[in-house]
């Protein structure tokens, strides 16, 4: 079967990956939980087979982390090609806000299709119409607010560069360490959760410099108050000695920094950015294309400190899984632009608009309140699990947006990246899906209407790898050791 049989090779006994070197215990630790929803071992005989073909027709650029190939999905589970059912605690990295196929929007994006599929944004409908009259109603920015349609986060974020060049005639922007803001050239300068995101394209668009995103866990600076120092950085050296505030056209920040780690920003720091971009004639972008839509409790991250930004950036949750973006800004910047400045294809679709809408209904509805009580009673019975691991560092996060920290221990905070990649591949085989953000942090963005029964079935599941994964990190010390 060529790599992808390389790459996850079983040992028939045990029936679990060779390669994860698992112990005995490990295997009657999580009987129980394959005895009640795994039919086949993992992957199944379907999903090596789907595997193989993929192997020589899709790109290997696709960063994946363990072998799940998806049949289908209800609410927050999923069920892979074998009949083995997950618990998605992923939802497509924060997209499936309104859980796998909710009905209300599977019928919007039915009605839709019935009518048009595509007519580009030359021309003008509904649905395009509405759904910017419903951001602007809902009132990310404080003021008016107008919207340009895309498809995706890193477009969006494209956008919003361009407009803050137009407007501003300044070339210069801001960004934070740890930040990620996509992919493309523009939004890939601004990107710097992972080395390996930049690597082997540089140069990508010129005229950015970073700052450290705060984080008061692992501080950079001296002093209690991490978002402090960093202003303080930015005016008192950036400004003095590299950048001049008056080239600089916009800050481009995340309210609450995702693949770099889910971290919430101390209290005073997107206030006091708000003050220093007024200060300098700078414009404030806020991208919340993963934190925002009702993820962190409420529509956008940014309200849990009355801040408003220029600019704001979306997507993800904002489709419940349908391709959509927007760039949202205050109508007196965006009535700037000139016909043709900038444009698309296919943004505003028409399906993707109803999915929008739907979902907008959905999440202000229930689901924004739901994530703000739910995701309370997640963080606590984190908290319990940190008082019995002494590897779990840190609980982070607001609403459904939640950070766990692994560290080799809590007095040094020395990230735990490989007991973290463990823990990852082990929850899969916990049949609970997981992603990591950050150095050693595995992160929770579930569909915005789990219940607390959920939080209980996955915090069960997370612990029972987390054990697993704790195992196999001693033994892999001892072997070490022994050699």
């Amino acid at each position: 079967m060529g790599k992808v049989d390389a790459g996850w090779r079983y040992n028939e006994r045990t029936r679990l990956p060779r390669r994860a070197n698992v112990l005995r215990s490990e295997l009657e630790l999580g009987l129980a939980v394959k005895k009640t929803h795994i039919k086949t071992e993992l992957p199944g005989p379907k999903a090596r087979e789907l595997l193989a073909r993929d192997a020589l027709v899709d790109s290997p650029s696709y960063p994946r982390d363990y072998p799940f190939v998806m049949s289908h999905g209800k609410g927050a589970e999923v069920w892979d090609v074998d009949g083995n059912r997950f618990l998605d605690f992923a939802a497509g990295i924060a997209v499936c806000s309104t859980g796998h196929s909710h009905p209300a929007v599977v019928q919007a994006i039915k009605d839709a299709a019935d009518r048009f599929i595509h007519i580009s944004s030359d021309y003008w409908h509904e649905g395009q119409v509405r759904l910017a009259e419903r951001m602007n109603e809902l009132s990310p920015l404080g003021v008016p607010a107008m919207s340009f349609f895309a498809q995706s986060g890193t477009e969006s974020v494209e956008a919003a560069l361009k407009l803050a060049r137009y407007v501003t005639g300044r070339g210069r922007f801001i960004g934070f360490l740890g930040g990620f803001h996509g992919r493309t050239m523009g939004s890939l300068a601004f990107t710097s959760s992972k080395y390996t995101q930049q690597k082997g394209f540089f140069p990508a668009m010129p005229g950015v410099t970073h700052a450290p995103y705060p984080n008061n866990y692992r501080p950079l600076f001296a002093g209690a108050d991490q978002g402090q120092a960093v202003l303080r950085y930015i005016e008192e050296v950036l400004f003095v000695h590299n950048v001049p505030a008056g080239e600089v056209a916009a800050i481009l920040v995340e309210p609450i920094q995702g693949e770099g780690g889910y971290l919430v920003p101390p209290d005073g720091f997107l206030s006091g950015l708000r003050e220093l971009c007024d200060r300098h004639g700078i414009l404030l972008i806020f991208d919340e294309v993963q934190s925002g839509i009702g993820r962190t409790g409420k529509m956008f991250a940014a309200q849990h400190w009355g801040v408003a930004p220029d600019i704001m950036t979306l997507a993800k949750g904002l489709g419940s899984g349908m391709p959509i973006g927007m760039m949202v800004a205050k109508r007196s910047i965006m009535q700037k632009w000139a016909r043709g400045a900038h444009g698309n294809t296919y943004g505003g679709n028409p399906l993707c608009c109803a999915a929008a809408l739907a979902t907008l209904d959905l999440v202000e509805r229930q689901y924004c309140a739901n994530a703000a009580k739910v995701g309370d009673y997640f963080m606590k019975k984190l908290r319990v699990l940190a008082q019995k691991y002494s590897v779990v560092g840190e609980i982070r996060g607001k609403g459904l947006m939640i950070g766990m920290e692994l560290v080799t221990d809590q007095a040094s905070r020395t990230p735990a990246k490989k007991l973290c990649d463990a823990l990852i591949t082990r929850a899969f085989h916990h049949r609970l899906i997981l992603l990591s953000c950050g150095q050693s942090t595995v992160r929770f963005m579930p569909p915005l209407l789990i219940g607390e029964a959920d939080v209980d079935e996955a915090v069960g599941l997370l612990e029972g790898a987390l054990k697993e994964a704790m195992a196999g990190e001693h033994l892999a010390v001892r072997g070490a050791a022994a050699g």
